[in-house]
């Protein structure tokens, strides 16, 4: 039982080593240290919320990460186009809205990641995430039937889930 209470933490200390190593690029030993300090009080910090006290730490979804990171990633694309279209017409033709639609997915994380993946692509921020439900603001009125009907939700759910 002890075995599998450490293995939490080493995971996600070993992905926030070799993160920090990658992003860093600098090794000089005092950055060496500074980065290791860092990585130690997020993980105590991790303790202190109960972080893996939940199910919030979940390792099913590591191997998920790739591909939807992937599409994720075309998806911002697509809205950064639309959005320079928009801004170099003459007249911009925008029309902000807000709109309100009900996540797939009743896990928190699942909502969160889904906000903030919204939040990437331009041209929409999440305002709000509670009970299940995301408030988001968008540039136009067709950015936001697409949002209502595009994939975002369900691959963020998909992402989560335990099947």
């Amino acid at each position: 039982m002890m075995s599998r209470n450490i293995f939490k933490p080493l995971i996600l200390m070993l992905v926030l080593i070799v993160a920090w190593l990658l992003w860093s690029g600098i090794y000089t030993p005092l950055l060496l240290a500074l980065g290791l300090g860092s990585c130690i009080l997020t993980l105590y910090f991790a303790y202190r919320i109960h972080y893996f006290d939940r199910d919030v730490f979940s390792l099913h979804v590591i191997p998920r990460l790739p591909r939807y990171w992937g599409w994720l990633l075309v998806e911002i694309a697509k809205s950064s186009i639309t959005v320079a279209r928009i801004i170099l017409q003459r007249h911009m033709p925008i029309s902000p809205t807000v709109v309100e639609f009900e996540a797939d997915s009743s896990e928190a994380v699942s909502q969160v990641i889904l906000g903030n993946s919204i939040t990437l692509t331009p041209g929409a921020v999440t305002l709000d995430v509670h009970d299940g439900k995301l408030l988001v603001h968008c540039l136009t009125d067709e950015g936001a039937e697409s949002l209502l009907s595009s994939e975002f939700n369900k691959r963020a759910a998909a992402l989560t889930s335990r099947k």
